[in-house]
């Protein structure tokens, strides 16, 4: 008699890992983000073959520019994190690997987040 909950309840915000459906709509959400950031990225690759450096660096330097391309690579890592964190939650089942392998997914995001950002805005802002 101690389990009075209903089923509703009992599932509502709570998934096998505990952690509901919040990480799927996630997933989901930047999978659909990503598709016309990933469209402007290669098009603005494919348009600048043959341009010079200062056509390039200048380029970059336009703030739509950037900021398209700054929030492509913040939405991609976050997409890449929680892919690769549900592979690390499904396939290593011993839990200290398992943290590990987590942590080491997360600071690798913010590593290469911060690295590409830096160089973002580095070209952006001259210098």
């Amino acid at each position: 008699m101690a389990d009075m909950q209903t089923p509703l309840r009992k599932v509502r915000g709570l998934g096998a890992a505990g952690h509901g459906t919040s990480e799927f709509w996630r997933n989901r959400v930047t999978s659909v983000a990503l598709i016309p950031l990933s469209l402007f990225a290669i098009w603005l690759v494919v348009s600048g073959l043959g341009s010079s450096f200062a056509e390039t660096r200048a380029t970059l330097a336009h703030p739509v520019v950037a900021i398209l391309l700054a929030l492509f690579v913040i939405i991609s890592l976050d997409h890449m994190r929680l892919g690769m964190g549900e592979i690390i939650a499904d396939y290593v089942h011993r839990e200290g690997a398992k943290l590990t392998l987590l942590m080491l997914n997360t600071f690798f995001t913010i590593l290469v987040g911060g690295a590409c950002i830096f160089a973002l805005l580095k070209i952006a802002f001259g210098g």
